[in-house]
């Protein structure tokens, strides 16, 4: 009965918002430009972007080439993406970008369809839960990179430019440590020549970035694995030359893992039964909190 106590008031609540979010913009059938203009305004600023969206069309749809209908376009995109509606603001970005090419804030939609891209995977419960972005779908995380990229070339004195580059660095080191996490996976898999590839695709593709240390670590451990010892030892000397304080490093400089140049580390038990109990485990990297603290 408690629970259903609890219960009850979460569904009416569910219910009278599901209610509300059917009201349409509280706009007069003879209202004039203006007006519903600044009727949009108080929507967008109280963050009720349903109504915002609603009523911004409304009012592009009733005076099309009014003096506010570019403005109105530009704000739109903004409603769609804080009602986490993502495609609609890349659509919204697009059709802007389409009709006002010259436009002196196109750039504006060009950086709001870089952060919608990269939202679209996304949903308002996100902001409140943890989640682990490096292992989503990087499909989006690529396409967002590419928007804000086409900003950053084509304005680069955009007043967006600037946050658009960190968003960049931010994306190419999510994409990095997403290739860290298949190799794990591969590794976990017994896919030791996919895992390798992996590493060697982070250390060639995204230098800089903090994960280039597993990517050199990942390499070594996949060619131990495969019997490919000297390639193994040429990752070794390259992880400790420029990363010597590596977790898969000892005090000299030595690859510690459960399988090393010397073979499998089995433990006791391992060895007593003949392989039956204590596997080594395959091996995982993930040196985040090192070198992205």
């Amino acid at each position: 009965m408690k629970s259903l106590k609890i219960i009850a008031p979460i569904l009416l609540a569910g219910a009278l918002a599901a209610c509300s979010g059917n009201d349409g913009p509280d706009i007069a059938a003879d209202a004039g430009e203006q007006q519903m203009y600044e009727e949009a305004q108080r929507y967008l600023n109280n963050s009720n972007y349903d109504l915002a969206v609603r009523s911004l069309q409304l009012l592009e749809s009733r005076y099309p080439f009014g003096k506010y209908a570019e403005q109105s376009q530009l704000e739109i995109i903004y409603a769609h993406y804080g009602a986490y509606e993502h495609e609609a603001a890349v659509e919204a970005a697009d059709r802007f970008i389409r009709l006002h090419p010259q436009h002196p804030n196109v750039d504006y939609a060009y950086y709001m369809k870089g952060l919608a891209a990269y939202s679209g995977g996304q949903d308002i419960f996100a902001r409140f839960l943890p989640t682990d972005d490096t292992k989503r779908d990087t499909s989006q995380a690529k396409e967002a990179f590419a928007e804000f990229a086409q900003l950053v070339s084509r304005f680069p004195a955009s007043p967006y430019a600037a946050d658009a580059r960190a968003r960049m660095v931010h994306l190419r080191n999510l994409l990095a440590r997403n290739e860290i996490n298949v190799a794990n996976y591969y590794f976990r898999r017994g896919a030791y020549l996919a895992a390798a590839n992996r590493g060697r695709y982070v250390v060639e593709h995204f230098q800089h970035t903090p994960a280039v240390a597993d990517g050199l670590a990942v390499m070594a451990q996949g060619y131990i694995l495969l019997g490919m010892n000297d390639l193994a030892q040429d990752a070794i000397d390259v992880l400790v030359l420029n990363y010597p304080d590596h977790p898969s490093l000892n005090r000299d400089g030595e690859f510690e893992s459960s399988y090393t140049l010397e073979g499998a580390q089995r433990s006791l038990i391992n060895k007593a039964t003949f392989g039956l109990f204590d596997p080594p485990e395959p091996p995982q990297f993930d040196s985040r909190e090192q070198y992205e603290g």
